[in-house]
């Protein structure tokens, strides 16, 4: 079996609480996953399960007290912040928010040259990888000369994915990256993400609370709850037929097209929460 790319070991990480002598809030309680090169690992749970907590721990933005972060073979758990720079070659990430993600005043071209800018590519360079980009994330070449407001939210997205790859990571944490969208957009970016990921064999760490969107492109499924992993799995089992009541509860909440169905969802998840 193929090596982690990225292996999270009985991750703990608490947050400070206000108050004198107030015990820390725990977000994980001794997290572990792997994500295998060129694999999807569905990270679902609801708000306040901690998943966005892992997501932000994997890329140096929240506390680590206990565990590891290991990340081809390199204990990153700690890592300062030249290390974290150099890191950003390897690891990269998409925001939930196309939104606010963007510099306003930026245009597109300068955007995705930021990144490797800093990494001393010329301009020549630059550009031409900027050409690429887009048209790998499917938007027109002169999309370039253009800002951030001129674009629709699943396009401001398709931006955000094509910044991420800029510097043609190994792994990109995925964060709510398509719940601000309309369902037929999020279906759209979902279908670019999986056809780039066959093109380039980069990894994903997939942090959603919609059981129906992980199911759509994850190879394996993890599920949060109150900071701990309660199912575990192969992503179609886990989503289309999950053992946990609160997997169970997840499946019931995801929305369906049809009115008759999802009244009967709604009614079988009320039964669930009484129980």
């Amino acid at each position: 079996m193929t090596a982690p790319l990225l292996a999270v070991e009985d991750l703990v990480v608490d947050f400070p609480t206000r108050g004198w002598r107030r015990p820390p809030f725990r977000a994980l309680k001794g997290v572990s996953l792997d994500v295998r090169p060129g694999e999807t690992v569905g990270l679902v749970g609801e708000s306040g399960s901690g998943k966005t907590t892992l997501g932000r721990a994997v890329l140096g933005l929240a506390p680590v007290t206990a565990g590891r972060i290991v990340f081809d073979g390199r204990d990153i758990t700690r890592a300062g912040r030249a290390e974290r720079r150099a890191l950003a070659s390897d690891i990269q990430v998409v925001f939930q928010d196309p939104y606010t993600s963007l510099n306003p005043s930026m245009r597109i071209t300068e955007i995705l040259a930021e990144p490797l800018s800093v990494r001393g590519v010329s301009t020549r360079d630059a550009e031409r990888r900027v050409r690429q980009l887009l048209d790998q994330v499917r938007l027109p070449s002169d999309a370039g000369d253009r800002l951030p407001r001129e674009f629709s939210g699943g396009q401001r997205q398709r931006i955000a994915i094509a910044r991420a790859l800029a510097l043609s990571p190994r792994l990109v944490v995925c964060d709510e990256p398509v719940s601000a969208l309309d369902l037929s957009t999020q279906s759209h970016v979902l279908d670019l993400l999986v056809d780039i990921q066959e093109s380039t064999g980069v990894a994903y760490l997939f942090v959603s609370h919609d059981l129906s969107v992980v199911r759509h492109i994850s190879h394996r499924v993890a599920v949060l709850y109150h900071g701990e992993i309660v199912e575990t799995g192969d992503g179609a089992e886990v989503t289309a037929t999950p053992s946990h009541p609160y997997t169970q509860r997840l499946l019931l909440a995801s929305p369906v097209p049809d009115p008759a169905a999802q009244e009967r969802r709604r009614a079988e998840r009320h039964q669930l929460l009484r129980s």
